[in-house]
């Protein structure tokens, strides 16, 4: 027995005229809002916030940045700018120049002058502090 196995699943499909639903959905709430300013604030006051939001309705329909949704581009600068960040590394600018020269030292010669107990200060040193988990 055969089955026939869809293909294009990542294509969606066109619902309204040569529009995607989601397409459909952006262009008509961009529309409605910039009407909205229109009828409020008027032409000449209106022009540059109608422009902005038709340009973003627009840019949310039909730009796809490496081939992905814009949605997807807004949504993650929304997390950057709304999360917390976690910086790891700072900069010590009292350390002795000898300490920075011992630790631009190749592999091997490191290797050779840990024990274990520097190993272990070492990895230690190394672990990251989850702040998520308290």
């Amino acid at each position: 027995m055969q089955f026939k196995v869809p293909q294009f699943l990542e294509i969606e499909d066109k619902i309204f005229g040569p529009f995607t639903f989601k397409q459909f959905v952006y262009l008509v709430g961009g529309a409605g809002i910039c009407f909205v300013l229109y009828r409020v604030l008027g032409f000449v006051l209106g022009a540059i916030p109608i422009l902005a939001i038709g340009g973003f309705a627009a840019m949310l329909a039909f730009y796809r940045p490496n081939g992905k949704p814009f949605l997807f581009m807004v949504e993650s600068g929304f997390k950057y700018i709304f999360q917390s960040k976690l910086y790891i590394w700072k900069a010590e600018t009292d350390m002795p120049r000898e300490a920075t020269k011992k630790e631009m030292l190749p592999v091997e010669s490191l290797e050779a002058r840990l024990s274990g107990s520097k190993l272990r200060d070492l990895a230690w040193s190394l672990d990251v502090l989850d702040l998520k988990k308290q």
